[in-house]
């Protein structure tokens, strides 16, 4: 964390226990301890509630972005209910039908063209010789 090295912290003992002496150095040592620990767990406390607050917002742009999306999907299935409650209209409504029902109220086999089959199929043929087998006893 701050890059102190053995010899760093051998230097600070020693400049300590000339300050110090060696009577308060252990009592000294003990409350220099404590104020590290509470240092770490302040720290550490600081480092969860941050990442929390980072993950709530996480959490709300996410909601945010769903509730637009449930906004567009509201929006396009009210789009396609409308469509739905149109009235249908025939698509063999059109001129060409108007034409032929206008021309002529019968609109009977006569006005259909003749399909005739072919040829081949008036021919009578037999059909395929099946070979049958015959067990071997």
């Amino acid at each position: 964390m701050f890059d102190i090295g053995f010899l760093e912290i051998c230097l600070i003992g020693v400049i300590a226990l000339l300050v110090i002496g060696p009577e308060k150095l252990p009592g000294a040592a003990r409350t220099a301890g404590l104020w590290v620990g509470k240092m770490r767990s302040f720290i550490t406390t600081m480092k969860q509630d941050v990442d929390r607050e980072l993950k709530l917002q996480e959490i709300q742009e996410a909601i945010k972005h769903s509730e637009q999306y449930v906004h567009q999907i509201v929006e396009d299935m009210g789009t396609g209910m409308e469509k739905l409650n149109q009235p249908i209209t025939d698509p063999f409504d059109n001129e060409y039908s108007n034409k032929n029902s206008s021309d002529n109220e019968d609109t009977g086999i006569e006005n259909q063209p003749v399909i005739e089959p072919p040829d081949d199929v008036n021919k009578s043929s037999s059909p395929p010789d099946i070979p049958t087998k015959t067990p071997n006893l």
